[in-house]
């Protein structure tokens, strides 16, 4: 069994006044990314939203001295961008969608996202969204760890910075043994 993790499409990180926004590379893989949830969702497969939720008045959250406030719980930016907010819009009663606020870069990470695959007896993820060399290396590595096959869509992830972005995505074929699809020859 597979299922789609959907990682921190929000509108802090794609919209282009967002808070620590990837801009226009993380607007050019929507299409992509709408289009393998959506193939997800119509074969009903399980498909998670991953996403950052950060907490305004957390004074020990160790990202506060890396990044901007960003993916404040409950505000505009946390909300997920573009299509893909009307996508989860559209499905989010369906109990094959889940959305998880995560703390970390992970989605592994003080999460109940391994029960919730382990209940579905899934032993294969695949992987969207932002950043490629942060929080998709990161929740890719813990899948790794756990013994997940990974599938990373080289069309439907993207980062701020392109060196970063290319060296994940080596690092995910090469180290993680992750299969490396495009969304158009999945």
């Amino acid at each position: 069994m597979k299922a789609l993790i959907s990682i921190d499409y929000t509108n802090d990180f794609i919209a282009n006044d967002g808070a620590l926004t990837t801009g226009l590379a993380g607007q050019s893989i929507e299409n992509n990314l709408v289009k393998v949830t959506e193939s997800f969702i119509a074969l009903d497969h399980f498909v998670v939203f991953a996403i950052d939720a950060h907490d305004s008045n957390d004074l020990y959250h160790p990202e506060n001295n890396l990044f901007p406030p960003h993916n404040i719980i409950g505000k505009q930016g946390q909300q997920l961008y573009g299509a893909l907010g009307q996508l989860y819009s559209n499905h989010q009663s369906s109990s094959q969608i889940y959305w998880i606020n995560k703390r970390h870069y992970s989605a592994f990470c003080g999460t109940d996202l391994d029960l919730r695959l382990r209940e579905r007896a899934i032993n294969e993820i695949h992987l969207t969204g932002v950043c490629t060399d942060i929080c998709i290396l990161h929740t890719a590595i813990d899948a790794y760890n756990l013994g997940y096959k990974i599938v990373i869509y080289q069309d439907a992830v993207a980062s701020f910075d392109t060196i970063g972005h290319k060296w994940a995505l080596n690092h995910f074929k090469q180290t993680l043994g992750a299969e490396i699809l495009s969304v158009n020859n999945k």
